[in-house]
């Protein structure tokens, strides 16, 4: 299945992908409809974050992305309906945002792997998705 991300300066070395953070926790959001990920994308420039370009995604490299990263990956679903003040946030972005001016000295620590995290079996890997796997860590 096809997710749709939204990613910040796409295709350049300080890529990074749109999350949110809640209650301690850092959410990816994965649109399953476009229009959906397009319009949320419209909402935060509208509030003057930096323009994000939607970008659709294989959903089992993101959500393996996400979990080797130490993040939730949330599926937005289409004709998604919000039921608490949480999932409210996954349809209209909050009214600010974290200064990412210099995000890639705060990355670190995110770049580690685990050392029992699938991305650590060089066994299993292919060649496909350690490409599709460097470029979302670059997304960090």
């Amino acid at each position: 299945m096809r997710v749709h991300v939204l990613l910040f300066d796409a295709g350049t070395d300080s890529e990074g992908i749109h999350s949110l953070e809640i209650a301690g926790r850092t959410v990816v959001l994965l649109f399953e409809n476009p229009e959906d990920a397009e319009r949320y994308a419209g909402l935060l420039e509208a509030q003057d974050f930096p323009v994000p370009t939607v970008e659709g995604l294989d959903r089992e490299d993101v959500e393996l992305f996400c979990r080797d990263a130490g993040y939730e990956a949330r599926l937005i679903e289409a004709g998604f309906v919000p039921g608490t003040d949480e999932e409210r946030l996954f349809m209209a972005p909050p009214e600010s945002n974290r200064d990412v001016s210099q995000w890639k000295e705060d990355q670190p620590a995110a770049e580690e792997t685990p050392p029992n995290s699938d991305a650590s079996l060089d066994a299993e890997s292919n060649p496909e998705l350690d490409a599709l796997r460097q470029r979302l860590e670059g997304l960090l």
